[in-house]
């Protein structure tokens, strides 16, 4: 599914097929996100709702209550609440009937994104305070994450809940622990870094940014690939469950899905070092990356 500047929700199978188009927003949607059984999407706007479909683009509910633009929405993994970001400060919990459970108040700035921990017993949220926040169900503050110098954008839990990777103006992603440790700092991008996703096993992040391009990462924060196809700002990214597919979403109005093989990846980069080194031929110990003899 993918959210646009036109008020529109579409939702397309893998083959690029065009299944529906959700309307009901009066501004723009800014967010999409599905449930993890597949059958509810929601869908975030600047019209300051959130609301909920089913796959046949059937509206089911309206949340409302922000006081502002809804900027991120994310569902807990047993598909029971839902919660949502806000140009107005703060983050919401809904139930799927629509019901207000909790506001989460404590950043000083917009809300720009907002996710759930797999085991659904925290919340991460990024806000342009420059901080990310850690919150229970009952909308306690756990800890706050600084050290982000500009606007954190997104905000993405591995999926054991142990690593919180954030994106940020400063065009970085910093990964931290839970408890709030700095582990690292990946620097590449060189415009702002707008979102971030983990893999399944939670071994690669993937982050999207203004500088056209999604970069492939590993935890320690080695740059495994860079993503380039987009022609604008790329403002959001997202795995397959399967690990094998990344999908990208851009101003320049489209989603493009990658084949993400790491095997793949690392041929490729040693097909390019292969061709870098006839021309070098003095660079001995690059030799060594993909076993390539000197002659």
């Amino acid at each position: 599914a993918s959210a646009s500047g036109d008020k529109t929700v579409k939702v397309w199978n893998l083959e690029g097929k065009l299944l529906h188009t959700l309307t009901g927003h009066s501004d723009i949607v800014y967010s999409v996100a599905f449930s993890r059984d597949g059958k509810i999407i929601s869908s975030t706007s600047g019209d300051k709702t959130v609301k909920l479909w089913n796959l046949q683009g059937k509206l089911l509910h309206t949340l409302t209550g922000h006081s502002n633009e809804v900027i991120s929405v994310a569902f807990s993994r047993d598909g029971k609440t839902i919660a949502s970001a806000s140009g107005d400060k703060t983050v919401k919990l809904w139930n799927l009937q629509g019901k207000l459970l909790h506001t989460l108040r404590g950043h000083s700035d917009f809300v720009n994104s907002v996710a759930f921990s797999r085991d659904g017993k925290t919340i991460a949220s990024a806000s342009s305070d420059n901080t990310v926040k850690l919150w229970n169900l009952q909308g306690k503050l756990l800890r706050t994450l600084t050290g982000h110098s500009n606007f954190a954008l997104g905000v993405a839990f591995s999926r054991d809940g142990k690593t919180i990777a954030s994106a940020s103006s400063d065009n970085t992603v910093k990964v931290w622990n839970l408890e709030g440790k700095l582990l690292h700092t990946l620097t590449g991008h060189s415009d702002v870094v707008i979102s971030v996703a983990f893999s399944r096993d939670g071994k690669t992040i993937a982050s999207a940014s203004a500088d056209e391009t999604v970069k492939v990462w590993n935890l320690q924060g080695k740059l495994l690939h860079t993503l380039r196809g987009h022609s604008d700002d790329v403002y959001s990214v997202a795995f397959s469950r399967d690990g094998k597919t990344i999908a990208s979403a851009s101003a320049d109005k489209t989603v493009i899905l990658w084949n993400f093989d790491l095997d793949d990846l690392v041929q490729q980069s040693c097909d390019w070092l292969h061709n870098y080194l006839l021309i070098h031929e003095d660079e001995t110990d690059l030799r060594e990356i993909c076993e390539i003899s000197n002659k």
